[in-house]
């Protein structure tokens, strides 16, 4: 993740992004360079217009939200599962006990 933020970086201050420049951010930042990673990031890059793609990517980024409001309910129905589960292993307990005496 560093990398796309090393290129958006140098993208949003006008500057080329380069293999040279995005390692220099990274080492900038302390980040441990990896240079095929550079080079593939470089190689992605290649004849996109990053600013329009991040206009595009905009109304994408609204999804996460309403999944984050989903998650409570999720929950909700875990808990149920758990109880459910505990009221089993006691009738299976009580079972066994009329088994054995």
């Amino acid at each position: 993740m560093e990398y796309v933020y090393a290129a958006l970086l140098l993208n949003k201050a006008g500057k080329a992004v380069d293999d040279a420049s995005v390692k220099k951010v990274l080492e900038a930042a302390g980040v441990k360079v990896d240079d095929g990673r550079v080079k593939a990031l470089i190689a992605s890059l290649e004849g996109v217009n990053i600013e329009e793609a991040i206009k595009n990517a905009a109304p994408v980024a609204a999804a996460p939200v309403a999944a984050t409001s989903a998650a409570p309910k999720e929950e909700k129905k875990e808990e149920v599962a758990k109880a459910d589960d505990s009221k089993k292993k006691e009738e299976a307990a009580a079972g066994l006990g009329a088994l054995f005496g």
